[in-house]
Parts: structure tokens; C-alpha cells; sequence
């Protein structure tokens, strides 16, 4: 009988650049590991510099949009992580077994205001290959917490 893939939610305030990229990673990484989802606290629609940086490093996000919670309430999720401080102040109580961890990245739309189109692509990227980096190893950190 094949082992039960864990279903992974994403959290942050807007669902429109950090979640959507560890979504967007942990998809491109784990397809066959995990289920991966992400989500807001608000709808803030999909940020083109998420986009953009993604597509630089060869995953595709521009489909994705913008969801709440309430968007995903039919989905019972295994782990829950908040990437913003703001979504895991904000984060409801999950029913159920859910796991619920905080790992914090840079916001790129605070970091990139008043900023040049280059110095903008630069922070995105930066903030892309930290993501990266901690969704790549996902499957190590889940050992240890679920």
C-alpha cells in the first residue's frame, strides 16, 4: 500500500510572493513526496516579481494565484508554514494533527520599494534562492517534526 504523501500549506500574509515560491519550489522539488499548497491571511494577487524570479531559476508559478484559508478549507494539512511574521501571528488554530512552524524570509516587495527594476530583480532573486535553499531541504526537517 503506497505511504500517504503529507499535505503542506504554505502561509503568509498576502499569498502573492513567498508563499506562492515555496509552493512553486516544493512542487518543482517533491512532486512524488508531498502535496504542497500556500495560501493568505488576505488576497493580495500574485506578485510579478515572484514570477519573474522564479522563472529566472526554471519554475513556472505563472498560474498560480492568489487564495485564503477558506480557499483550501476541505484540505486537512499535515504541516503548516507560516513564512512571514505577520501570517504566523495571524495563523488560525488547524484542526487536527497539523504541525504548525514558523520560518521567517524577507518580505521582497518592502525590500524592493523605491529601488531600481535591477536592484529589485536582485532582491527577489535573493530572497528566491533562500526559499529555495529551505524548501530543498524540506524532507530532512520533516523527518524530524512530523
Amino acid at each position: 500500500m503506497p505511504e500517504k504523501r503529507p499535505n503542506i500549506l504554505f502561509l503568509c500574509t498576502g499569498n502573492s510572493c513567498r508563499s506562492q515560491m515555496a509552493e512553486g519550489w516544493a512542487r518543482f522539488f517533491w512532486p512524488d513526496r508531498f502535496h504542497a499548497f500556500s495560501a493568505g491571511v488576505e488576497k493580495h494577487g500574485l506578485n510579478p516579481g515572484a514570477v519573474q524570479a522564479m522563472a529566472e531559476r526554471g519554475v513556472d508559478i505563472s498560474s498560480h494565484h492568489s487564495k485564503l484559508l477558506t480557499d483550501l478549507k476541505n484540505i486537512s494539512f499535515d504541516l503548516v508554514i507560516t513564512v512571514c511574521d505577520d501570517a504566523a501571528e495571524a495563523c488560525p488554530l488547524f484542526p487536527g494533527t497539523a504541525k504548525v512552524i514558523h520560518h521567517q524570509f524577507p518580505d521582497p516587495p518592502r525590500l524592493a520599494q523605491g529601488k531600481s527594476e535591477q536592484e529589485s530583480r536582485v532582491i527577489y532573486g535573493r530572497v528566491c534562492d533562500e526559499i529555495k535553499e529551505f524548501v530543498h531541504h524540506l524532507p530532512e526537517f520533516l523527518e524530524a517534526c512530523l
